[in-house]
């Protein structure tokens, strides 16, 4: 008697310890790429929404998740019940009850993209160093150059964008490509300088990498007008050069880029005809006037998608197996991070400890 006693006492207290053990760090790996993986997967979806909007000239709306805290709550029971009869021929009887309930309770915080924090992110023209960074770290020059860029010095990209459709000249696209091969080489950089407040960049061209690429590096000079015999120009906000040891680069606002990629929107014809949608430049434009990124739409949800969303009744999607699209919303969220300056920082994401 004494010794199922004592083993049933065991039991329960295995029981209690073991439930206490599936939480605290055990929770972390699952939650971190669990919320992680809804975020990121969040904001895709809202970004591609707000650009499905635009082509529609609804107004896109932003919106933070600022914190995540989970709280964790775990109970248990058990009950022992005995009937003890020292005379009884049937053996005495135990009996054990035990129960347990787990529950999570994640709150959510979001916050609006307003005021000051929505010019600095959205409306403010990404910067001309941020560009060049970009293209140093390994990204395709012609694709960012023909995302982000509306001119440079005075040589104006093409624009597919519903509101402002312009064909291109002709230059951009030669020195676009021209800058793509040359950082292929190695032979291009960017150096920034900062004096006290004041912030200078440089655009730096290394030479006698071999013929091809000293040959794009003069083409680049002779398009932009700079000064031949200089490989270091200074890098300048702007739609054209002041001096001929400067690259202008008037670039485009997040919005305005995400307004481009509206252009490939694959809109219904009744929404066209009934003017519900804006149209777009076709691809006779010019080199270069076909769209960065391709949207899909169709009245049922599709099966495998990168990324989808509902609106108008319609759904909205980039094929999973559309790369150069899935290529250029991946540049596009970059950018978006990159553009957050300033503003209020965000709030950790916690986790609070199980009770």
């Amino acid at each position: 008697m004494t010794f199922a006693f004592k083993s049933v006492l065991a039991l329960a207290a295995m029981f209690l310890m073991s439930g206490c053990q599936t939480l605290g760090s055990g929770s972390v790996p699952r939650d971190r790429m669990g919320y992680a993986t809804a975020i990121g997967d969040s904001w895709k979806e809202q970004m591609l929404l707000n650009i499905v909007k635009l082509r529609y000239l609804d107004t896109p709306v932003y919106l933070d998740v600022t914190s995540v805290i989970n709280s964790y709550s775990l109970e248990s029971n058990i009950g022992l019940a005995a009937n003890v009869f020292p005379r009884a021929t049937d053996g005495n009887n135990l009996g054990l009850t035990a129960g347990g309930r787990y529950s999570e309770s994640p709150t959510i915080s979001y916050t609006p993209l307003t005021g000051d924090r929505l010019v600095k992110s959205m409306l403010r023209p990404i910067p001309p160093e941020t560009v060049f960074a970009t293209i140093g770290g390994g990204g395709r020059a012609d694709f960012i150059l023909r995302a982000v860029v509306q001119a440079i010095n005075g040589i104006y990209n093409v624009s597919t964008a519903p509101s402002r459709a312009r064909r291109n000249d002709p230059k951009f696209i030669r020195v676009a490509e021209a800058l793509r091969r040359i950082e292929e080489a190695g032979a291009l950089g960017v150096r920034i300088e900062t004096h006290g407040d004041n912030t200078v960049s440089f655009v730096l061209f290394r030479r006698a990498v071999d013929d091809d690429t000293d040959a794009d590096i003069a083409l680049v000079k002779e398009l932009l007008g700079l000064d031949p015999n200089l490989d270091t120009y200074r890098l300048v906000f702007g739609a054209a050069r002041s001096h001929p040891d400067e690259i202008a680069v008037l670039t485009r606002s997040m919005q305005g880029v995400m307004g481009e990629l509206a252009g490939g929107v694959e809109v219904p014809q009744q929404d066209m005809r009934e003017g519900r949608a804006t149209s777009r430049l076709s691809a006779d434009g010019g080199a270069g006037a076909e769209p960065l990124m391709h949207i899909s739409s169709g009245s049922e949800r599709p099966a495998d998608a990168y990324a989808a969303v509902s609106y108008r009744k319609r759904w909205f999607w980039i094929d999973d197996r559309d790369l150069n699209s899935k290529r250029t919303f991946r540049f596009l969220m970059m950018f978006a991070s990159l553009a957050e300056t300033g503003g209020l920082p965000q709030a950790p994401i916690l986790t609070i400890p199980a009770r």
